[in-house]
């Protein structure tokens, strides 16, 4: 081991300025979150205004998977330099690709491929946004606030693409319901200039957060909030090492990373699942709107509980897996109405896929502090990046198995209650520990 922190020489102490910290890292995820959903709630009008084709469309949502592959870089230069500095290189990454979207060149061949590098640059932000919330939450806040930091800086990328299906269709009209060839120029040029004011305020607004971080974003505060934030952690080596051979965090590992890859890759074809029972793709957006908004609230509510009364980790997590388990049971019997006699309405399907949205995305702050404590000392970096590159091989796995059985998708709905399932058997067979935990409230004591 080596120390990554200095011995704590004064009592613990927070500082006001971790909210302004945390609201400019949440406002990076919300941004983040927000620019990778930017073309798929507008994918009509885009294909109208730049001649995208289906592969076009398809290759703009798995820019963000695909910004996944450095992620173990993110991890290491997080626990090497630290937040600020991989901060500002997540937001550089940003800038560029928001910059490049809207650089306004005449040939639509070229605009395209500006377009999908920025998306990609996006990507590249997805690590340092969905892995570093328990990073901040240890460096800046006290044992009984560390829950609610989490869930708020975590959930706010979530709500960013949730945010995109209203932006998009708000400001952007969609095409004419008639063939492509008899939308007018100015029609098309109509839509063009709504989807570029889109793209320059996204920037815009990028571009300030970026500013606002270089102006202040420390890296920690002058006298950390805990003694678990000043304590001893493993080096990069030792850490993944101890992650591989921790049984109990690979257990609770799975039972993260399986039905959460899972239901993203179930969510990215839901319009595909409920078309044969005639459920629009307007209908199926509003659907996963409310499922991620439902579960950001749900997963910020039972982060600050967490905190309230510490040490319930796990039974909540109980909580949340059987409702997702039996929401996701009742969606996918209300396929078989003719066996089960269960009514197939709009209500019943808005429901239950509603309810496993909000279940599932509720839980994410939750087992993200439960694997932080469960191998502490290992720096929460390299913890949650290991489990988010985990969760996403597993949505790619989804997804190649749909590339041959495509025809018929109902196995995507079983897929999904059997992984939420096998989860629940998970954490209620997992032993939980709260080693970073006790070294908070009983060694300070």
């Amino acid at each position: 081991m080596e120390e990554r922190r200095p011995l704590l020489a004064r009592s613990p102490r927070v500082f006001g300025r971790r909210w302004l910290v945390l609201i400019l890292f949440s406002a990076l995820g919300f941004l983040q979150g927000l620019v990778w959903n930017s073309w798929g709630p507008i994918q009509a009008s885009a294909r109208a205004v730049y001649g995208f084709s289906s592969l076009d469309i398809a290759l703009l949502v798995l820019w963000g998977p695909i910004g996944f592959l450095p992620c173990f870089f993110f991890m290491w230069l997080m626990d090497k330099k630290g937040l600020r500095v991989t901060v500002l290189l997540t937001l550089l990454c940003m800038v560029f690709g928001a910059g490049l979207r809207c650089v306004p060149v005449s040939d639509l061949s070229l605009r395209r491929r500006f377009i999908h590098v920025g998306q990609l640059l996006n990507g590249f932000a997805g690590p340092t946004a969905m892995n570093a919330a328990p990073f901040l939450s240890t460096t800046w806040f006290s044992p009984d606030e560390r829950a609610t930091a989490t869930a708020i800086a975590s959930m706010l990328n979530y709500l960013g693409g949730a945010f995109a299906f209203l932006v998009g269709p708000l400001v952007v009209p969609a095409p004419n319901k008639t063939s492509s060839n008899l939308l007018t120029q100015e029609h098309i040029g109509s839509i063009k200039d709504r989807i570029e004011a889109v793209l320059y305020a996204e920037f815009g607004i990028i571009a300030v957060v970026f500013v606002s971080v270089v102006a202040y974003f420390p890296a920690r505060p002058p006298v950390p909030p805990s003694i678990a934030a000043a304590s001893r952690r493993l080096t990069y080596r030792n850490s993944i090492c101890k992650l591989l051979s921790n049984v109990r965090f690979l257990m609770i590992v799975l039972a993260y990373a399986i039905p959460l890859g899972f239901y993203a890759g179930w969510c990215g074809v839901l319009d595909l699942i409920l078309t044969p029972i005639h459920v629009t793709q307007v209908d199926a957006g509003w659907i996963g709107f409310w499922s991620i908004v439902g579960g950001c609230i749900v997963g910020i509510a039972v982060g600050r509980f967490a905190d309230s009364i510490r040490g319930v980790l796990k039974p909540i997590l109980v909580l949340l897996f059987s409702g997702s388990t039996l929401a996701a049971t009742w969606f996918t019997l209300t396929f078989l109405s003719n066996v089960t006699h269960l009514p197939l309405t709009t209500a019943t399907l808005y429901t239950s896929c509603i309810l496993i949205g909000i279940f599932l995305n509720g839980s994410v702050p939750i087992f993200f502090e439960m694997f932080v404590e469960t191998v502490y000392p290992v720096p929460e970096g390299i913890t949650c990046g290991f489990v988010t590159f985990l969760s996403n091989i597993f949505t790619g796995v989804l997804l190649v198995f749909l590339t041959f059985y495509h025809t018929e998708l109902s196995w995507l709905n079983w897929c999904l209650t059997g992984s939420c399932l096998l989860s629940l058997l998970f954490i209620v067979c997992f032993r939980e520990s709260y080693d970073r935990l006790y070294l908070d409230v009983f060694i300070s004591v």
